[in-house]
């Protein structure tokens, strides 16, 4: 079982690397395309930042976060876009169960709209903490990044650096252990979550249902979308520039998240593994759900990816409801919140205090009402 956690492990550590590798390309193309009129227009603003809550990773909510410290935006959006980010844990999510993922989302967009205007009718102060704050500089689009053509391939491969060759090999490496079945990603999923003795949360018919039967088909999908995602990094590799490699995918994504998604997801999946040994995880918490609605609010404070993927993959190996998981993404915020933490503690107890009261609020309706 330990070499099924440590493949489980890896599998999604590379879903979540992956995905944000591919956010990161596509956010580097399109970005410093803002508004004139958001600073005139309060409603604007809160739309705006409630789409950039559910980018998945940090980078909408670092977006806001600058522009609230400069003004730009006002509490009511800062507050709209903490409740619609989910920060790190919304990759590894849109990888496993993408559907679910999609209608979260859809939720989390108009429960921020929602309270981003009652916060914007009912709360007279528009910069809550704000003072003098230094300058923190807006991460514009940088033309070393640009101007990307499939023609830079036989450059980039005459010219190649280590990073490169490095990643290459790498990706042309699992992509060959996965395509060839030495690494079954499908299996491993499957024998994980049946293996478990786990089974599918239905407030509707209760535990009956066998959980590998339910995620046999999405096991499937599980291995056909790695070789299609690390399909598509490879081609990334191959055709960006190497400021583009060396400072955003190696620098920024690979040595600063790899080890900590990889050292947390193996730890909570063998604390799962572990606590299902002693206790029915899925029956204890189905008779205590408001401790876990509690537990989840709570965790959702720390300002950091990392505590909340244990909600995730409750989830997903169907020991916990959809509420709970609902709560728990309006509250946290992942890193997000750090330099608003830095910059106004004022303004991050305010965030914080509204999201839990509406986290507290999904929740406990959802648990109500079998949601």
């Amino acid at each position: 079982m330990f070499a099924i956690l440590l493949q489980q492990t890896l599998i999604i550590t590379l879903f979540v690397l992956g995905m944000m590798m591919i956010i990161e390309y596509i956010n580097v193309q399109t970005r410093g395309m803002w508004a004139k009129g958001l600073e005139k227009s309060p409603w604007l603003q809160i739309i705006f930042g409630s789409l950039m809550g559910i980018i998945p990773g940090c980078l909408g909510s670092y977006t806001v976060v600058s522009l609230y410290l400069h003004r730009v935006v006002m509490f009511p959006a800062l507050v709209a876009t903490m409740i619609a980010t989910s920060g790190d844990e919304a990759y590894m999510m849109f990888s496993m169960f993408p559907a679910t993922a999609v209608k979260l989302n859809i939720i989390l967009f108009l429960i921020a709209v929602s309270v981003g205007f009652v916060v914007l009718w009912t709360v007279k102060n528009r910069y809550i903490g704000l003072g003098r704050h230094a300058v923190l500089p807006l991460h514009e689009r940088e033309e070393e990044c640009s101007h990307y053509h499939p023609s830079t391939i036989a450059e980039n491969l005459k010219n190649m650096s280590f990073v490169r060759a490095l990643l290459i090999t790498g990706l042309l490496g699992l992509i060959i252990l996965f395509a060839s079945g030495i690494i079954d990603g499908s299996h491993h999923f499957h024998t994980l979550l049946a293996g478990s003795g786990l089974e599918v949360y239905d407030p509707h018919h209760g535990h009956d249902h066998a959980h590998g039967d339910h995620h046999h088909g999405e096991a499937d999908w599980i291995r056909i979308s790695l070789l299609v995602m690390l399909s598509g990094l490879l081609f990334i590799i191959l055709i960006v520039k190497e400021h583009f490699l060396t400072e955003h995918l190696w620098q920024h994504i690979i040595k600063k998240h790899f080890h900590k998604i990889f050292l947390w997801t193996f730890a909570l999946l063998l604390l799962i593994h572990f606590a299902n040994e002693f206790v029915n995880l899925s029956e204890w918490i189905t008779d205590n759900l408001w401790l876990v609605l509690a537990v989840a609010l709570l965790i959702g404070i720390i300002p950091e990816s990392g505590p909340h993927f244990i909600f995730v993959l409750l989830f997903m190996q169907g020991s916990l409801p959809f509420s709970i998981l609902l709560a728990s993404s309006i509250v946290q915020d992942g890193h997000g919140t750090l330099p608003l933490l830095a910059e106004s503690q004022r303004g991050f107890i305010a965030v914080k205090l509204i999201n839990i009261a509406v986290g507290l609020a999904a929740g406990a309706i959802g648990i109500l009402t079998g949601f």
